[in-house]
Parts: structure tokens; sequence; C-alpha cells
């Protein structure tokens, strides 16, 4: 059995953070506006450096701008000071991460990163600080303790940088117009990409699509539930969807009469069912399916004519759901 004890040091830390963090965004002014300014009109990268614990966080948010468009790379700051000074060009920002802002090898670094003409930027718990004074803005991660019980270990205040960063990059795609197509251009591969790339088309069913006249009976209509996965989809001479019957209607039906095979498939038929257009996302076509409790939808092209029917169950095997 867990000790309570440990359960309550858990919570205590989340609790703390969570309080850091409300009084970073209270404390979120002009200052953040100045550096998204800085960052979205940048002609060139955002070099993004810290020592130690902040380098990790660092690599973090340089990972963060670059997926959403801003493109970064990580710079530590005593091996930017043994050649790699070398990737600084004066159409770049510089966003450098120390608690306490007095990091010698931050401060000897912020002098060259001026003289090659990068603007900077400072996230830092301490604002007053030398390098929050000598940059051209101050992203403030001040925290009243850290979450350790010594006050020692950097928990609190890498959590509030984090989230500055991760404020900055949000704020900057915003304010590029970066869209959901871009992010699927940058993120082709994995899970995350399939969902971001994958349409309905690539996915749908094309051939002998299970497709009858309204005036069909359910003995044809059967036959179809069997042998095409559970649904029939009934068009109109222009083959646009005029209704929609499936294995749970059946079912349904059944239930309330047993002679149904001279039914029209007219009179049982879902009117004006829901659709996916073979343009769409796969993944939006996943969420309306769930959200509605189907399993299968038919296709229409622009102009509302039926082009094929999209299962869940493929939707699933091709991981966008």
């Amino acid at each position: 059995m867990i000790p309570t004890d440990a359960i309550l040091a858990g919570r205590r830390v989340v609790r703390m953070e969570a309080e850091a963090l409300a009084e970073v965004e209270r404390r979120l002014g002009d200052h953040f506006a100045t550096a998204v300014d800085l960052v979205a009109t940048s002609t060139g990268r955002v070099i993004v450096s810290g020592v130690g614990k902040s380098g990790h966080v660092g690599r973090k948010i340089a990972a963060t701008l670059t997926s959403t468009g801003t493109p970064a790379t990580f710079l530590h700051p005593v091996e930017g000071l043994h050649g790699d000074l070398g990737m600084v060009g004066a159409g770049d920002v510089a966003l450098l991460i120390s608690k306490s802002g007095e990091s010698a090898e931050l401060l000897a670094l912020l002098e060259h990163l001026r003289r090659f003409g990068a603007r900077t930027i400072a996230l830092t718990g301490a604002a007053g600080s030398t390098l929050g004074r000598e940059c051209d803005a101050v992203l403030d991660a001040w925290v009243k303790e850290e979450a350790c019980p010594h006050d020692l270990a950097p928990t609190t205040s890498t959590t509030a940088a984090l989230a500055l960063g991760d404020a900055l990059a949000v704020a900057v795609l915003e304010r590029k117009g970066f869209r959901r197509e871009d992010f699927a251009r940058i993120h082709p591969g994995g899970a995350l990409g399939r969902k971001l790339v994958t349409r309905v088309r690539d996915v749908m069913e094309r051939e002998r699509l299970p497709v009858l006249t309204p005036d069909a009976t359910m003995r044809e209509a059967v036959v179809w539930l069997a042998e095409r996965r559970g649904i029939v989809i009934a068009t109109s001479p222009d083959r646009r969807v005029a209704g929609v019957f499936t294995a749970g209607d059946l079912t349904r039906l059944l239930e309330r009469t047993q002679d149904i095979f001279g039914i029209s498939l007219e009179s049982v038929m879902t009117r004006a069912p829901k659709v996916a257009t073979a343009e769409e996302l796969a993944s939006g076509a996943v969420y309306r399916m769930e959200q509605i409790g189907i399993m299968a939808m038919p296709v229409v092209d622009d102009s509302q004519q039926l082009v094929g029917v999209v299962h869940l169950h493929d939707l699933m095997r091709a991981g966008v759901a």
C-alpha cells in the first residue's frame, strides 16, 4: 500500500506548481507582447540557450518553436563561445534562460550575440537581474519557492519557464496564422502525421458499393448488408444519397415484425443521413461517427453524389481513430 505521506507530498508539489503558474499568468504583460513581436517578425532563427536545467528547458522550447513553424535551435553557451557562434546571424533572436539572470556563461554569450546584431529575450526568475536589464524583452518566470522541500532543486521554476516557452510558441504561431495544414506539412510521420494528412478519400471503399433504389425490398437489402459490411445506401437516379439502412436498423426492425422481406427500403431507411465528404480529414469523420454512434457513412463529392463508403474499422486500421 502506498504511504499516505507520499500522496500528500505529490499533491503538495502539484499544488505549488499550479499556484506558481497562476502567478506567472498574472504578471504576463507588455514584455511578453514585445517578445512575441521580436520572434514573429524575425527574418532568422530563434537561438535558445541556457545552462543546466535551464538548458534542458531550452531544448524543449526550441523543439516546440520549430514544430510550430518558427525555426529554432539550441546553443549551449560554452560551445557558443568556442566556435558555435558561427550559426548566429543578424536576423536572429536569442532566448536566454536563467533563473537568477546572473549566469556568467549566458552573460558572456549575450555580449557576443549583440555584437552579431541578434535581438535578445531573457527568460528569467529575476527580471531586474543583469540579464533582464540587458535584453530587449524579459519573460518574467519568478516563483516564490521551489517545490523541493529544501527550496533548492529546480522544480517550480523550470515548470514556469516551460510554460512561458509554450506561451511564446503558441502566441507566435497565432500571430503568423499557422494552420493545421502547416502543422501536417512538418509532421508527416507517426500517428500525429497520419491524423493530420489522411483524408476520407484515402480510406474509403470505391468499388461494389452497397447501393439500391428506395423501392428495393428488404430481401435485397439483407443480401447487401451481409455482403457489404452492414450498410445499404439508397440513392436517387442522379446518384444522390436518399437514405441509409444499417445492420442495427435491421435488428430493430426484426424486434418489431417477423415478416420483413416484402417491406420496402424506403419505408424503413434513415432519410437525410450523415455523410462524409471525400476531401475532409479522416480524423474529422472519425469524430462524427463516434459522436453519432455509427460504424459507416456514405461519402459524397462536391456535387453531393455518392462516391464511396467509409467504415470506422478501416479508419482505425489507417491509424486515424
